[in-house]
């Protein structure tokens, strides 16, 4: 009994140590999203490639610099002193235009794959916020088998000292035991790293976090058919999105390599300004001169480097080629294994429910005929493993069926706040005083 008095106030004193109001999805992807690194790294990632499309277009616009020189020359000592300034403007380049589409196709690269990231946020929050949640699971379940183990083991021992059981019911009863109480060890271990895990997204170790409702509704997807998920994932996936805008940029710097053997025109204009010298006319002095210019640049050889940067060009088009349809490849069995992994997680829900409900009913059952000596000591701590086991069956169905519907919607690129929102509705509502997994 002292020790019954122990456990209750240790439980007591967890209790109220934990937050007012348990965190849900929503409050997690938002810690996730202020401070995801990741996330962070694929903005700075396009806001990189905006600034290189900004200097691709700078190449192609007016251009101004203006200097001041004091020139001396020997023998004499003749001085001059004048400030000089210069405006030039491309006219023809297609090398440069092409250099301009191919940054402007890297950026809308840049820009789907910051919305993969933000899917891939999404579906990293989900993973880890439901790892946890089913490592509290494991843990409980272990606990409790533990529980129901030692509480068997007393049981035996009682029996066995009044005669009505046998040395070996008392050594069985033990070895689940001990058993259970490596399974509470290896529970305990798994949920820390699952903390850890989902602290690494948010950047802070997570409270208590609010649980499925005990009844899940389950439902196929729809449609109901994996060829229109597909079509959907291949239409909208930003990944894949990326790559083909990757690819066209890559076309662009090829046609940028190919034009640069072709002739550039620009024009400029130059002034020229002395504001003394003794070298220097008294009428030039103060006197502003002015020059224009329009100058043809016909390319003839550099070496062979303009052939060599074309041949780089058409290997880096032909690379990235093989990417995208790596990543087609790739995105099509991905859809469908999601696609089947919801429909199997829809049966695993409703088979693990049953199966509940019959280990509760074989169990009593055992326990009843234990009683009566129909059943062994072994049979009822089988029944009572067979139970925790059909219980974390379902725990983990649920939430495996939760998260394939997640990852299906990811794949078909339509995976956001609101399908977390969706999700976060199949919370059980906040309590005062936290939670239970």
């Amino acid at each position: 009994m002292p020790s019954l008095l122990r456990h209750s106030a240790l439980a007591l004193a967890c209790l109220l140590a934990l937050p007012a109001q348990a965190e849900d999805l929503l409050e997690v992807y938002a810690q996730a999203r202020a401070a995801d690194p990741r996330l962070a790294q694929a903005g700075a990632r396009r806001g990189i490639q905006q600034e290189l499309a900004v200097q691709a277009r700078a190449e192609l616009l007016p251009s101004w610099t203006a200097s001041i020189g004091d020139t001396r020359t020997q023998p004499g000592g003749a001085a001059s002193r004048g400030i000089s300034s210069s405006i030039s403007q491309t006219l023809i380049d297609l090398s440069q235009w092409k250099r301009l589409d191919a940054a402007q196709s890297e950026l809308s690269a840049e820009d789907a794959r910051w919305r993969a990231a933000e899917q891939q946020l999404c579906a990293r929050v989900a993973l880890a916020y439901f790892g946890v949640l089913s490592a509290q699971a494991a843990l409980a379940t272990a606990e409790a088998n533990e529980g129901a183990f030692a509480a068997q083991v007393s049981q035996a021992q009682t029996r066995f000292e009044t005669g009505l059981a046998a040395q070996i019911d008392v050594e069985q009863s033990r070895t689940f035991h001990e058993l259970a109480r490596g399974t509470t060890v290896q529970a305990r271990q798994n949920l820390m790293d699952a903390r850890e895990a989902l602290a690494e997204i948010t950047g802070r170790m997570p409270g208590e976090l609010r649980p499925l409702m005990l009844q899940l509704d389950v439902m196929p997807p729809e449609p109901a058919d994996p060829a229109a998920w597909v079509e959907r994932a291949l239409a909208g996936n930003p990944e894949l999105i990326a790559g083909k805008a990757q690819l066209q940029g890559s076309e662009y710097r090829v046609d940028a390599a190919r034009s640069a053997h072709l002739p550039t025109l620009s024009a400029g204009v130059e002034s020229d300004r002395r504001t003394s010298g003794s070298g220097v006319p008294p009428l030039d002095i103060g006197r502003t001169q002015h020059q224009i210019a329009v100058r043809l640049t016909i390319p003839l050889f550099a070496g062979g480097a303009t052939e060599s940067q074309k041949r780089q060009a058409m290997y880096q088009r032909d690379n990235q080629r093989e990417q995208v349809e790596i990543a087609r490849r790739a995105l099509v069995r991905e859809t469908q294994a999601q696609y089947q992994a919801v429909l199997a997680g829809l049966a695993l829900v409703r088979s693990s429910s049953a199966a509940v409900a019959a280990a509760d009913r074989s169990l009593t059952a055992t326990r009843a005929g234990q009683q009566l000596g129909t059943r062994t000591m072994t049979d009822l701590l089988l029944a009572i493993q067979v139970q925790a086991q059909a219980q974390m069956a379902q725990t983990q169905a649920r939430h495996r069926y939760v998260l394939a519907t997640l990852l299906l919607r990811q794949a078909a690129g339509a995976l956001g706040e609101a399908e977390l929102a969706a999700v976060n509705a199949l919370l059980q509502p906040a309590v005062s005083g936290g939670a239970k997994s």
